[in-house]
């Protein structure tokens, strides 16, 4: 490996064999003396692009969007605190403080990070689905949605990490390798005996090679798998795989990746490291469910039935736009709304109509028919007078 030179900024970050180098200051701006981090900032853009793509969406997973905002609330909440909570408990002797408000204050600034995305996850999926029982949204198709915002807020909160130089890897020396100021300070301290690295055997990596970028390869993988669950979710075969195929898809990579990070969340003092423990449950466990919906969808495939395609998320819907655009129950369909026009039900209608049209043209051909052999009837009778009458 090459060696790097010693950076003394602490707001430099370079990736030598590209021969990029960045100055960024982690506070973006300031609004009235408050300091506002690039950290949260690219967090809430990823927020607002996944709930932007989220809700145009929602009538192809047969949701009603004025049903589900109530639960879109309360897992952004969930997801937040959840993602809070979650690190803390795996680093509480840093948070703990002499009282219970230092204690407090400490806890609530996130402002240079400490948010777990596994914490994040669960905390969103518990209250997202516990709102959304109570206001009657179906889950799995929910759920199926909701993972294709949560890789797009991956995709672009990982680059928060960026900013900080933080959730990067052991020494590399691949042409995507990093080194930062910040970076090299890190390593410095926490190679040194009672540093969390030197505790867990991560003593061996040294400030002047570079690391592993493991904040690009997950955002990376997140969009990516989001564009492939995107176009593959028009093609689903039941409501919750978009959802199982998530958890495989980001489990192996979380796995993966984990191994590399120097800034892992370990169980007690062990070297388990709890992410890549849990990624490795939730990936084989998929896999296995995947593979026994599989299975049950060839043996009995009328079961799975899409809820976007049934009467009552149809009914749902037209009826939260009538009471939008302040229409009574009975009045018609919008001829010019084609998203709420149900097509099936129209080629029944014109297979009906032709239905009708083809008995139309079997009763006008009788009548010609008809017609045809009274004319034949009339001419006989009048040859045969004419007969007559010569003789």
């Amino acid at each position: 490996m090459a060696a790097v030179e010693r950076i003394t900024d602490v707001h430099e970050i370079s990736f030598p064999e590209l021969g990029w180098t960045f100055h960024i200051d982690p506070t973006a701006f300031k609004v009235f003396g408050l300091e506002i981090q690039w950290y949260g900032l690219l967090i809430t853009v990823g927020l607002a692009l996944a709930l932007i793509y989220c809700f145009s969406k929602m009538k192809r997973f047969g949701i009603d969007p004025d049903r589900a905002i109530d639960a879109v609330i309360g897992g952004v909440l969930g997801g937040l605190i959840g993602a809070r909570l979650y690190y803390v408990a795996f680093q509480w002797d840093q948070y703990k403080k002499s009282s219970f408000s230092e204690t407090f204050k400490a806890v609530v600034n996130t402002r240079e990070g400490g948010l777990a995305i596994y914490g994040g996850i669960i905390g969103a999926l518990t209250i997202g689905l516990i709102v959304s029982h109570f206001r009657k949204v179906k889950k799995l198709p929910l759920l199926d949605l909701t993972v294709l915002g949560l890789l797009i807020g991956q995709g672009v909160g990982r680059w928060g990490n960026f900013v900080n130089q933080e959730a990067f890897g052991t020494n590399t020396n691949s042409f995507l390798g990093m080194t930062g100021g910040r970076i090299q300070n890190t390593i410095i301290r926490e190679t040194q005996i009672g540093g969390d690295m030197y505790i867990h055997d991560q003593a061996t990596v040294v400030w002047d090679k570079a690391v592993h970028p493991c904040f690009l390869y997950e955002s990376l993988w997140c969009l990516l798998g989001f564009f492939l669950l995107a176009w593959f979710s028009k093609r689903r075969k039941y409501d919750g795989q978009l959802f199982l195929m998530y958890l495989t898809w980001y489990g192996a990579e979380r796995f993966v990746v984990e191994s590399l990070r120097t800034d892992s969340l370990y169980i007690g003092s062990s070297n388990l490291r709890v992410s890549q423990l849990l990624s490795a449950v939730v990936c084989i466990a998929s896999i296995i469910l995947q593979i026994v919906l599989f299975s049950k969808r060839r043996r009995d495939p009328e079961s799975f039935v899409l809820y976007a395609n049934t009467e009552e998320s149809i009914k749902l819907i037209e009826e939260s736009r009538r009471k939008r655009m302040g229409m009574p129950p009975e009045d018609e369909f919008d001829s010019d709304d084609d998203d709420d026009i149900d097509y099936n039900d129209i080629l029944d209608d014109d297979d009906d109509d032709d239905d009708f049209n083809d008995d139309e043209d079997d009763d006008i051909n009788s009548d010609d028919e008809d017609i045809e052999n009274e004319d034949e009837t009339s001419d006989e009778v009048s040859d045969e007078n004419n007969k007559e009458d010569e003789e």
